[in-house]
């Protein structure tokens, strides 16, 4: 595939407005790009103009841009903006809508099959794909301390660097091939699955053994265990401050998506299939809209 470096719109298109999108594109926009913002909520639109963003209800105004950044929620809607929709009510996706030349930027947590089939649709049409999922909470989103680990082409995410810049503190490169970005995201979040399913356990002990939880958690995080993930959910869990941040649905996603790839490569995870568990409970008990913590 040649895939030419010169944009007919210098603009950069964003699909995904949510608690992590959202910050993001306003971070662009600060960064001085014009960001056209697909968002089919036409209430939302004085906010996100507000935030800098130029908002439209038509994901065809987003084909003429050199850029497209998508930040969604699962492989459902991933594939929608890719491929678009048939049936009563169509419309075009990317990979038919944009430009020869231009790059489609994901940067969704989504399976490692479905990024190869997105990017092989964006080929197909002489277009660019980058995986690049990124480590943070909306908090880090915000404060522009997202850690981006990113799969594509050298051409193709030298031209995405900016982007990477206005974001995260730092840029991971793992491959040409975007579905190794989405791998090490997944496999990761199910590390930090299991490290909040036992840190949790834990402080339940220590409350119930009469120890107080803060007392536990300098102890833990200035010794044994002094990294972001203990320190910031830690916080959390001593406070028992759960608004939302990361829900258990997107959590119970996240590990659902590894224990496909886990058992396409033969390999048992047994305890992320316990934690796994322990999410669809904690859904099915009314904690849905709290953070995973």
């Amino acid at each position: 595939m040649s895939v030419s470096s010169a944009p007919a719109d210098a603009s950069i298109g964003f699909i995904g407005l949510g608690r992590m999108g959202l910050p993001m594109a306003s971070n662009l926009a600060a960064a001085g790009n014009k960001v056209i913002a697909y968002n089919r909520h036409p209430e939302r639109h004085e906010a996100l103009a507000a935030a800098g963003l130029t908002p439209t209800e038509k994901l065809g105004d987003l084909f003429s841009c050199g850029l497209v950044v998508s930040m969604v929620s699962d492989n459902q809607a991933a594939t929608e903006i890719v491929f678009g929709q048939t049936g009563a009510w169509p419309w075009a996706g990317l990979a038919a809508g944009l430009r020869k030349g231009a790059v489609h930027l994901s940067m969704s947590t989504i399976g490692p099959d479905v990024s190869t089939r997105l990017a092989a649709e964006h080929a197909r049409h002489d277009q660019g794909y980058v995986a690049a999922p990124v480590f943070g909470n909306p908090d880090a989103a915000k404060a522009h301390e997202l850690v981006i680990v990113a799969a594509g082409t050298a051409e193709l995410l030298q031209r995405c660097e900016p982007v990477f810049a206005a974001l995260g503190t730092r840029t991971f490169v793992v491959g040409a091939a975007p579905a190794s970005a989405n791998l090490i995201k997944i496999a990761g979040n199910a590390m930090l699955a299991s490290t909040l399913a036992t840190f949790g356990e834990v402080l339940a002990f220590v409350r119930k053994s009469g120890i107080e939880p803060t007392a536990f958690y300098e102890i833990m995080t200035s010794s044994l265990f002094g990294g972001r993930a203990h320190k910031i959910y830690g916080a959390r869990m001593v406070a028992e401050d759960f608004a939302p941040g990361f829900t258990f649905p997107l959590a119970l996603k996240d590990l659902t998506l590894v224990l496909a790839a886990a058992q396409a490569a033969a390999v048992p995870m047994p305890s992320i299939s316990v934690v796994r568990d322990r999410l669809l409970a904690a859904i099915a008990q009314g904690y849905g809209d709290l953070d995973w913590s």
